[in-house]
C-alpha cells in the first residue's frame, strides 16, 4: 500500500460530513483549526507514544489509508483527545465513551457521574428500588447551604472540574451524613463563555452551577427523616446532568433504569403533567420482570405519550454475549450506557470504535479494519484511571465495543461477513492477549447508534435505517457561542435556538437545519415494519454483538398491539436492549430528523451554499455529541 496523505486527496464525506467534522472533532490551531488529515496525524502520534501500540510504517500506512478513506474510525471521544496533554493527565477517562453506575451509595455514585460527565462520557444509572432503598435514611434536620462570595465563606470552589465534583460531594455529606450547613463560594469560578484550556470550549460560569445544587439541597430537605425515593434519585442525577451540559462543550447524555412497576418512575417524562425541564437529561428504561406480561399499562403508556421507556434485559445480558453463546458470561453487568449497547459492571467504563460497513468492499479489508480498531481500543483500556475502582474494573474485564454502522445500506455479501468477523476478533483477542500479557475482553463487539460518526461518511446510523426522508432536514445542535454559527448563517442556514420542552428558549444551544436527501434504494425508518426491524436486530445479536445492539425501533400508534404481542413472544431470549420511538407523533420539537417534501427541500437547497472549507475560520469546538442533547443520536 502506497497511500499517503496530501491535502488534496478527496474524502468521502457525507452530505453533512464536514462541517460536523469541524463542528465536533476538528481541534484549535494558532491559525483556525484542524483539518482531516491534521487530525489523523494527532490520532497517529497518540496511538503510538500515549497507547503505546508500536505500529511499523506500513501500518501507520494502512491506518492513515482506512481514516481517509472513512472505512474505520476509533471513538469520537478518541478523535478529539488523542495526541492531547489530556491523555496525559487524565489517562483512561479521557477516551471513554460510556461509564455506568448503580445508585447503591449515598455519595460516590454521584460525585463519580459528575465527574465522569465532565469528562465527556456518557454515564448510565441504575435507580431500582433494590440499590436505592438501600441508601441510609436522611437525619430528620434540614440543611441550610448558602453561597457567600467572599473570603470569610466556610468552603471556597476551585476554578477546577474537581472543584465543582467537591462542591457536589460537600452538599451531599451535609444531607446524608449530618455534617451541618456551611456557606461557599464560587469568587474563584471564571465568568460565563471564560475559556477552558484541555478539554476546550467555554465556560458555563458559577449560576448554574449554583441554582441547580440549590435545587437538589430542596429535594434532600424534602425527604429528610426516611429514604431517598427512586423518582428523587433520578431527579439528582438529571440536575447533576444539567449542570454539566449547561452552556459549554459537553453534552451530557445519561440513561436511567429503573424498575417496571415503580409508577412514579414510568410518569417521570410526561410533560403534560408539568415535570422538571432537567428531566430531559436521560432516556428511560426499565429492568424487564421474568414474565413480560407483567409489565403494567403504565408503562404502554408511555408509548401514546410520543417518548417511549426502553427496555432492559439484565438476565440474558449476563447468561450470553451473542445470542446462544454461554461461553461468554457477564455476570457483574449492573447497569447499561445511554445508548444501550454496552452492559457495564458497577462504576465500569467503555471504549467503541466504528467500521463504515457499506465502504468496505471485500472480506479481506473487513478483517484489516477490524484488527486495527481492535488494537487501538486494546491498548486505550490499559491506560491509568484517577478513580481506583474504575481502573480495577476496567483493567480486569478489558470490554469494548467494536461495531458496523451503515447496516442497512449493506449488501447481502457485506452482512454475511459479520459472523466470520466476530469470530476473527475473537481469536485474535485469544492471542494478543497472551502475547502481550493482559486479560482477554470480557466483550468485543456491539451495534451503536451512530449518529455523529455516520454522519461523516452519510451512512445510516447502526441498525437503523435512515431515521427520515427522502427529502429530510437534519437539525445538528451547536453552542450558541461558537463562530461556526454565524458561518452557517453566512451560508443561507436556518439557526434557532434549542427549545426547553416547556418552550422556553434554551440560549445557550442552537439548532441548526441542513437539507439533505437520502441516497438512492436507501431505507426509510417510516417505511420500514417494526417487526421486520426487531428480526434484522435480533439477526445483529446473533451474528455480531456479543455486547448489545443499540436500536430505536420507530412505529406509529396503530403498531402497538403487533409489536406488544411480538415482545411478549420474543423479547426473553432474544434481546438485551430495546427503545422505541413513535415515528409520527414524536413530541419533538426540533427532533434531529425531520421529512420533508421535494420543494421544501429544493427551496432550502436554493438558499444555502454547501461548507466544503473553513481554513480561513477561526472556529472553535462546540460539542462532542455522540450522544445529542442527553439522548441517542436517533432520538
Amino acid at each position: 500500500m502506497s497511500e499517503v496523505i496530501t491535502k488534496k486527496q478527496t474524502i468521502p464525506w457525507g452530505e453533512v460530513g464536514y462541517i460536523t467534522y469541524k463542528r465536533t472533532y476538528a481541534r484549535p490551531l494558532k491559525d483556525g483549526s484542524e483539518e482531516f488529515e491534521d487530525t489523523i496525524e494527532r490520532e497517529l502520534k497518540g496511538i503510538i507514544k500515549q497507547l503505546k501500540l508500536e505500529l511499523t510504517e506500513e501500518e501507520q500506512e494502512f491506518y492513515r489509508h482506512m481514516r481517509m478513506n472513512l472505512l474505520g474510525s476509533p471513538a469520537g471521544r478518541f478523535m478529539w483527545q488523542l495526541g492531547t496533554k489530556t491523555v496525559d493527565k487524565l489517562g483512561l477517562a479521557s477516551l471513554q465513551n460510556c461509564a455506568g453506575v448503580a445508585v447503591a451509595s449515598a455519595i460516590r455514585p454521584s460525585d463519580w457521574t459528575m465527574d465522569m460527565l465532565m469528562l465527556g462520557s456518557g454515564v448510565g444509572f441504575n435507580i431500582q428500588k433494590e440499590f436505592i432503598y438501600g441508601l441510609k435514611k436522611l437525619p430528620r434536620k434540614k440543611v441550610k447551604i448558602v453561597r457567600q462570595d467572599d473570603a470569610s465563606a466556610d468552603h471556597i470552589v476551585a476554578d477546577t472540574r474537581e472543584g465543582w465534583v467537591k462542591l457536589l460531594s460537600k452538599v451531599l455529606k451535609a444531607h446524608f451524613y449530618g455534617t451541618g450547613g456551611f456557606s461557599y463560594s464560587v469568587q474563584l469560578v471564571r465568568s460565563k463563555d471564560a475559556p477552558i484550556a484541555g478539554f476546550g470550549g467555554v465556560s458555563s460560569g458559577p449560576e448554574i452551577l449554583c441554582k441547580m445544587l440549590a435545587v437538589i439541597s430542596e429535594i434532600l430537605n424534602n425527604a429528610v427523616g426516611r429514604k431517598l425515593r427512586p423518582i428523587e434519585a433520578l431527579d439528582i442525577k438529571n440536575i447533576i446532568g444539567m449542570i454539566v451540559v449547561a452552556g459549554n462543550v459537553r453534552r451530557s447524555a445519561e440513561i436511567a433504569i429503573g424498575d417496571y412497576d415503580d409508577l412514579e418512575f414510568l410518569k417521570a417524562k410526561r410533560w403534560d403533567l408539568g415535570v422538571p425541564n432537567w428531566r430531559a437529561m436521560s432516556n428511560n428504561s426499565i429492568a424487564v420482570p421474568p414474565n413480560f406480561k407483567d409489565i403494567p399499562e403504565e408503562y404502554w403508556e408511555t408509548y401514546e405519550q410520543g417518548e417511549a421507556y426502553g427496555l432492559i434485559n439484565f438476565p440474558l445480558a449476563r447468561s450470553c454475549g451473542r445470542l446462544g453463546e454461554t461461553q461468554y458470561p457477564d455476570a457483574g453487568i449492573v447497569v447499561f450506557n445511554p445508548c444501550g449497547e454496552q452492559g457495564l459492571w458497577d462504576f465500569e467504563t467503555c471504549c467503541l470504535a466504528e467500521v463504515f460497513l457499506p465502504a468496505i468492499k471485500s472480506r479481506k479489508m473487513f478483517y484489516k479494519v477490524l484488527e486495527m480498531l481492535y488494537k487501538v481500543c486494546k491498548h486505550s483500556l490499559r491506560l491509568p484511571c484517577h478513580h481506583p475502582e474504575t481502573e480495577k474494573v476496567v483493567h480486569d474485564n478489558m470490554r469494548m465495543g467494536i461495531g458496523p454502522t451503515g447496516l442497512m445500506m449493506c449488501s447481502e455479501e457485506q452482512l454475511s461477513w459479520l459472523d466470520g468477523g466476530y469470530k476473527f476478533l475473537r481469536k485474535l483477542d485469544k492471542e494478543y492477549s497472551a502475547k502481550i500479557g493482559w486479560p482477554e475482553s470480557i466483550k468485543l463487539t456491539t451495534v451503536k447508534p451512530s449518529g455523529t460518526q455516520a454522519l461523516l461518511r452519510g451512512v445510516t446510523p447502526g441498525a437503523h435505517a435512515n431515521p427520515a426522508g427522502p427529502y429530510y432536514i437534519r437539525r445538528i445542535q451547536m453552542s450558541s457561542s461558537s463562530p461556526l454559527v454565524q458561518v452557517c448563517k453566512d451560508h443561507g442556514y436556518e439557526v434557532e435556538y434549542r427549545k426547553n420542552f416547556d418552550a422556553t428558549d434554551d440560549r445557550t444551544t442552537v439548532v441548526v437545519s441542513f437539507p439533505c436527501k437520502v441516497p438512492e434504494g436507501t431505507p426509510i425508518a417510516g417505511d420500514l415494519d417494526p417487526i421486520d426491524h426487531l428480526e434484522f436486530v435480533k439477526r445483529l445479536q446473533t451474528e455480531w454483538s456479543d455486547n448489545s445492539v443499540s436500536v430505536t425501533v420507530n412505529y406509529r400508534k396503530e403498531d402497538l398491539p403487533r409489536i406488544r404481542k411480538y415482545l411478549e413472544e420474543n423479547f426473553s431470549e432474544n434481546f438485551k436492549t430495546l427503545s422505541f420511538l413513535c415515528y409520527n407523533d414524536h413530541g419533538f420539537a426540533q427532533a434531529p430528523y425531520e421529512t420533508i417534501t421535494k420543494e421544501e427541500y429544493l427551496e432550502m437547497k436554493a438558499r444555502t451554499t454547501p461548507i466544503t472549507s473553513l481554513e480561513t475560520v477561526d472556529e472553535s469546538i462546540v460539542g462532542i455529541e455522540e450522544c445529542e442533547g442527553g439522548a441517542c443520536p436517533v432520538k
